[in-house]
């Protein structure tokens, strides 16, 4: 993803001025790629136009607010409960959630690995923070929902962990996976829902990705619109770590690899 500015139009281009504010997102691509770069030329209709007041730097974070978005809204069928559970809350995305879920009146959750990180998701709007590095993340669910559970959990992470989220959720709770960094769902997701906790508790369980989306191009825009009118009210304020020149984007992913990223990290050209 990318935000700028229009400084050149094709031939027969009319839907955009020269110097007008645009949010440029990869999905909107044939080549979902391109934006790494000072310049980028796209189909005219591509480009989502932004407000001459709003912020680019605040609107490059836009790609994961509607990822976000999509997770609290559209998995759920418009129904995503009262609370929610996030997990790798610290990230660019993660913190999006956070903040979505609490535009949308959830109880929100953060859950991060470090100490630094849940000060930062509280200071950022979070209304728990759990370092799961240090405590016991199952017991405070319980203690801050009085043993009722989350209506919702989303996580990135995949594999056995899934399991135990399961006995983390309320009665028709919904979790949410849309991410495999620790493999897939597994048995032991399987077994949960036959048997265990979510079975007990009427869970659910999806399976997200954008790609679902990669066909419905009006409810990707009706999204994104929605999210710009938030932008400019001050609803959405992303968390950003880093705005690092663009020369240099190997440290930027450095700092990626190394997990000291709290919120989005922007290059500038």
């Amino acid at each position: 993803e990318m935000t700028g500015t229009v400084v050149e139009r094709g031939a027969g281009a009319r839907a955009l001025a020269v110097g007008q504010k645009v949010f440029v997102s990869a999905r909107e691509l044939a080549e979902r790629a391109g934006c790494y770069a000072e310049y980028i030329a796209v189909p005219q209709a591509a480009p989502f136009p932004l407000p001459a007041e709003a912020d680019l730097e605040a609107a490059a974070c836009l790609s994961n607010y509607q990822v976000a978005y999509h997770l609290i809204h559209t998995a759920t069928r418009g129904a995503p409960g009262k609370t929610a559970l996030i997990g790798q809350a610290s990230g660019g995305l993660g913190s999006a959630a956070v903040q979505l879920a609490g535009l949308a009146g959830m109880t929100a959750i953060a859950m991060v690995g470090t100490p630094e990180k849940a000060r930062a998701l509280l200071a950022f709007g979070a209304d728990h923070a759990i370092d799961r590095s240090r405590e016991d993340v199952a017991k405070r669910v319980a203690d801050i929902t009085n043993g009722a559970g989350v209506d919702l959990v989303l996580d990135a992470e995949g594999g056995p962990v899934l399991a135990d989220y399961l006995a983390m959720l309320a009665p028709f709770g919904l979790l949410v996976s849309y991410g495999k960094l620790k493999g897939g769902l597994g048995p032991e997701v399987a077994a949960g829902l036959e048997g265990g906790p979510g079975y007990l508790n009427s869970g659910a369980v999806r399976v997200f990705t954008m790609h679902t989306l990669d066909d419905k191009p009006e409810l990707r825009q009706r999204a994104t619109q929605a999210l710009i009118a938030r932008l400019l009210d001050g609803g959405i304020r992303p968390l950003v770590h880093a705005c690092l020149p663009l020369k240099d984007a190997r440290h930027a992913h450095e700092l990626l690899e190394a997990r000291q990223v709290i919120g989005k990290v922007l290059l500038k050209p």
